[in-house]
């Protein structure tokens, strides 16, 4: 490793930027427009560092050929993107999602008594646990399979959601009757309770890796809120298909207040409920079973 990295003085050229921007991008989708170089430049700074290489051309390299650039690829997301949430993120949408969708599922799926929610990009799981949360507060899957997954490509997060184990930046519109009702406070901070905890399922996850994806099976209804912000073009469309794909006829799809799927796909509908709109799949293509 050269002083000039340990200075912070290597250069990032344009051909770099372009390379990695490229590669970046058809692996994980992230759009990196030529806005962004300063910022990538200097949050892949240290990552030079840390995987013993002295210029960006050299990191390059090392993603795309060398054995061990797995555990990188995986630190790479968390590096390049901001994964701050918190408990009840959005709460309009929330209540939207839990006074008129749930009865409608309640409806809609009770011959199969299955009820599978996918929060996909969950990042550290609180949007998990809220809608687990909401789920049981309505009282209307008792005796059901009810099941709600999380998927998100950083394994740190995924980790962090599986623990289950939140400190107070997590609750900042909590209300203090459901921090009571749904965790246990400890030293080491606030813990899901167990009947939750229950409910709620994590994995690791690429939306660009479609196989993975089947493993969840189908859905009734998709959270992916303010995470194709993230993505360029290509794919956000794929992630839409995705999504299309997994979900049952009459599921739906809810996004976050600043994204919608104009000019990416009309293989949705638009549901107008009293507080938000949602994307439905359509009903034509084959019944519930």
């Amino acid at each position: 490793m050269t002083d000039a990295v340990r200075r912070g003085e290597v250069t990032f050229s344009a051909d770099e930027f372009r390379l990695l921007r490229d590669t970046i991008g058809a692996r994980m989708g992230l759009a990196l427009p030529p806005s962004t170089k300063p910022s990538v430049e200097r949050r892949l700074r240290e990552r030079l560092a840390v995987v013993g290489v002295d210029t960006y051309a050299a990191y390059y390299q090392f993603l795309c050929f060398d054995p061990g650039a797995e555990d990188e690829w995986a630190t790479l997301y968390d590096v390049l993107t901001t994964s701050e949430t918190y408990f009840f993120r959005e709460d309009y949408q929330l209540r939207a999602f839990q006074d008129e969708l749930l009865p409608l599922f309640a409806e809609q799926c009770a011959p199969r008594k299955r009820l599978t929610i996918w929060s996909a990009g969950c990042s550290t799981g609180e949007e998990v646990y809220t809608i687990a949360i909401l789920i049981h507060e309505t009282n209307l899957f008792p005796g059901w399979d009810v099941r709600v997954f999380g998927s998100d490509i950083s394994k740190r997060c995924i980790d962090v959601a599986r623990r289950g184990v939140y400190g107070l930046s997590s609750f900042r519109t909590t209300s203090k009757e459901r921090r009571r009702a749904y965790f246990i406070e400890r030293p080491d901070g606030a813990h899901v309770v167990e009947r939750i905890r229950a409910m709620c399922h994590f994995g690791q996850m690429n939306l660009l890796e479609r196989d993975k994806a089947r493993l969840i099976g189908r859905v009734d209804a998709v959270f992916c809120r303010n995470v194709l912000i993230y993505f360029d073009p290509v794919a956000r469309r794929s992630a839409i298909d995705l999504f299309h794909e997994r979900t049952y006829p009459g599921g739906v799809l809810l996004l976050g207040h600043s994204e919608s799927l104009l000019n990416v796909s009309t293989a949705f509908e638009l549901l107008h409920l009293k507080e938000d709109l949602v994307y439905r799949k359509p009903t034509s293509f084959r019944a519930i079973p």
